[in-house]
Formats: structure tokens, sequence, C-alpha cells
């Protein structure tokens, strides 16, 4: 059902994971642990799902928290949990309280996991190319910083995202990163199509994270895109023009 990093889960009181599309009630193109209430699978499908990944966290079905995610470089910091139709749109969410845990969804999107296990803080960003380019990643370090994280301290571990070999993005794009920094270059590889390009988006996160001052810096390597039988893919539905696609979680607690 979910996929647990051995980074963070060496970490004292914190629980995390890295949810699969396996474990949950869902059918069809949604099955089966689709845990996003912004498609159009069964809402009590989704609820079912949602309830069974917080159990699996160890929190109460309605403190496992998500977002409304557009794509920002917002972030909030949670102190009470909401439902999910009042889901605030932002991109990262932060929390000190126990027993809350906070999540980020994706389906080819990076979800960040972070963790100051000294300062009893952790996080949950969505990035996407536009949220890592415009400071998603930053302002989730930032606001762990304000709730008394220190930056050495931080664990952020990169979930299960599209990798480089099945992200190809055209010239705009790659004129938008080199434009921003000729260094950006080297997140780029060769495409077979004209004007084409590979995006590593994983490295591109993870360079991000460590000009921000995390102390640590991992991956689970794992790509969305390529490994069907885990996880959903939103590019992979948009290749094979499915109507809709499912959507994971990943969250992390402070025990209670």
């Amino acid at each position: 059902m979910m996929i647990q990093s051995p980074a963070l889960a060496a970490l004292p009181g914190i629980r995390h994971g890295f949810f699969t599309r396996e474990g949950g009630v869902s059918t069809g193109i949604y099955a089966s642990l689709n845990l996003g209430v912004g498609s159009n699978d069964d809402r009590a499908n989704v609820m079912e799902n949602r309830a069974r990944a917080a159990t699996a966290l160890g929190v109460a079905p309605d403190h496992l928290v998500s977002a409304y995610q557009i794509h920002s470089p917002d972030c909030l910091v949670v102190t009470t949990p909401w439902a999910p139709e009042d889901n605030p749109k932002v991109d990262a969410l932060v929390t000190r309280t126990p027993g809350i845990a906070v999540a980020a969804g994706s389906a080819d999107c990076g979800p960040i996991l972070f963790a100051d296990a000294k300062a009893g803080v952790v996080g949950a960003a969505h990035s996407g190319w536009k949220g890592a380019f415009t400071g998603v990643l930053e302002s989730t370090v930032d606001t762990m910083e304000r709730e008394g994280a220190r930056r050495a301290d931080i664990v952020a571990v990169i979930g299960p995202m599209i990798s480089q070999r099945a992200y190809e993005v055209g010239p705009e794009f790659l004129a938008r990163f080199l434009t921003a920094d000729p260094a950006n270059a080297a997140f780029f590889g060769p495409s077979e199509r004209d004007g084409h390009a590979m995006f590593d988006l994983p490295a591109y996160i993870a360079m991000r994270l460590k000009a921000a001052g995390v102390g640590l810096v991992g991956s689970t390597g794992l790509c969305t895109y390529a490994d069907e039988a885990r996880f959903f893919s939103y590019r992979r539905m948009t290749h094979r023009g499915e109507p809709d696609y499912g959507r994971h979680l990943s969250a992390i607690a402070l025990v209670a």
C-alpha cells in the first residue's frame, strides 16, 4: 500500500508513507487506492481509500489533510484538520501538531516529505515543474524554519514521480529554464524529436532542496509513468486518451 524511505523511517516520533495505487476499493481506471478527491471517482470509494491511508499512518481518518493544489509556491501551517471539501488552495503543508498527517497529492509531479525530528516539525509539498521553478520547496523550508525547524536538521525525501526518460518538453519550456539560469542545462537531455528535450525534474528538485540548505535530501528513485502496476500517471493517461486518472497521496505525521 505504501512505500517508506529509510531516511524518514529512522527518525523517532514520525510516521510517513508514499502511497501507491494498491490496496484500495476503487475500480476501473482508478483501481484501486485512488486518494484524489479531485478525480471523478465515486466519492465513497475515495473516502474509504483515504480512511485506509490514515489508518496505515496511525491517525484518525479526519486527521489526514491535503490541499487543493494549484502549482503555486504557497505553504500553509496546519494546526487543526479540515474536511477534503474545505481544502485550501496551496501546494505545501507544514505542522508541528501531533496526530495530524499532512499530505501532498500527485500523479507524476513530485511529492516531497520533510521532517525535523529534533524540532518536531514535518511538511509535505507538491512540486511539479512550475512549483519547483517558482519556489514551493524553499517556501516549505522557510515555513518549517518559522515553526522552529533548523535547515541543517531537515530530512527531505522525493517520492515516486515522473523520471527524465518519460518527461519530454518543448523548446519554450527549455528556454524558460535556461533564461533563468544557464546552469539549468544540466537537467535536460537529448530527445528524439528536434527542438525537444528530456527534463530531469527529480534532479532539479534535489538541487533546489540542497541549495535551500536542507540537511539530507533523499529520493525513492521510482517513476510513476513507467510503473503502471504501482502508480497512477497523468502523462500516461494523456498519451492513452483516457478520461481521467487516479491520484496518490504522500503523507507524514508526528506521533500523537
